[in-house]
């Protein structure tokens, strides 16, 4: 059944005019009056019912049931992930979607290629923001993660709170000591954060200056991994081992 991302409040029995975005995909699925459909606004559960109306530029759909369904894995990992350049970003935010990341922060770092500010930082923030919401509809997601402003590592870091009990912040190194298999078998109470630097990852400095934030710096073997995998890789490993698949 298709799903779509609704960005406004649904109820049981509502008749709702479709957003322009979600008719180009009703007209491109070339669903017709009738075909159920399956909406969701990201504040929990979704909603099934049906096309009641397509017209060339417009539709809409009656909702006629609502499901509490839900997909989140039973932890909060929040991914801080130095900017890739070209294409890479896009792919890794669509896969961290999938993977099960409550929350993206795009950081800027001394040794990255991408450099965002002003009017380009908030398209790219918009961009990347359309992207986990396409990502949540086709992957079954009813919570959808948000993308912050992309920050410099070192705003990032001062506005960074003091760690509370029970949260956990890791900083992938290829010099950390500390292994995979030291993480703890359960998953922490509290909120995890992933820090993962740029494509020449961090600066001796700026790991200085992570791990005087509370992150330990977690070592994956003796392969380097791409930035854009190593996120990925981390993430779908804490989903096996913490119980979120």
């Amino acid at each position: 059944m298709p799903r779509f991302h609704v960005d406004c409040p649904l109820f049981v029995g509502q008749t709702l005019t479709l957003p322009d975005d979600v008719v180009r995909h009703v007209h491109v699925l070339r669903l017709q009056t009738g075909d159920p459909v399956t909406l969701f606004d990201g504040r929990g559960g979704e909603y099934r019912g049906v096309l009641v109306d397509i017209a060339k530029r417009s539709a809409s759909a009656r909702l006629d049931e609502h499901s509490d369904r839900e997909a989140e894995p039973p932890y909060r990992v929040t991914l801080a992930q130095g900017i890739a350049g070209g294409d890479k970003m896009d792919w890794l935010i669509e896969k961290a979607v999938e993977l099960g990341v409550a929350g993206i922060a795009p950081i800027t770092a001394e040794r990255g290629v991408v450099r965002l500010a002003g009017e380009r930082a908030v398209r790219r923030q918009a961009h990347w923001q359309a992207l986990t919401r396409a990502a949540c509809e086709q992957c079954g997601r009813n919570r959808v993660p948000d993308v912050a402003p992309p920050r410099d590592l070192n705003a990032w870091l001062t506005d960074l709170p003091a760690a509370a009990d029970g949260e956990l912040r890791l900083l992938l190194s290829p010099r950390a000591e500390v292994s995979f298999a030291s993480l703890p078998a359960d998953p922490p109470c509290g909120p995890v954060t992933l820090l993962i630097g740029p494509e020449a990852g961090f600066s001796p400095a700026e790991e200085q200056a992570i791990i005087a934030n509370g992150f330990a710096a977690l070592g994956l073997g003796p392969r380097v991994l791409r930035t854009e995998t190593a996120g990925v890789a981390v993430l779908a490993a804490l989903a096996a081992r913490w119980g979120g698949w």
